[in-house]
């Protein structure tokens, strides 16, 4: 079965950070996200990596 894709919210909890820290390690320091229309989605298992 595939992982689902998460949220920036539910990322953030995952990672036990808040959703603007999520966007700045987006931005700054290459956190591995995918666009979707208007919405960042993510794959914990990348993120864990």
């Amino acid at each position: 079965m595939s992982e689902r894709w998460l949220s920036v919210e539910e990322i953030a909890i995952h990672l036990g950070v808040s959703k603007d820290t999520i966007y700045a390690w987006r931005e700054k320091k290459g956190l591995p996200a995918h666009r979707i229309g208007r919405l960042w989605k993510f794959k914990a298992k990348e993120v864990d990596d």
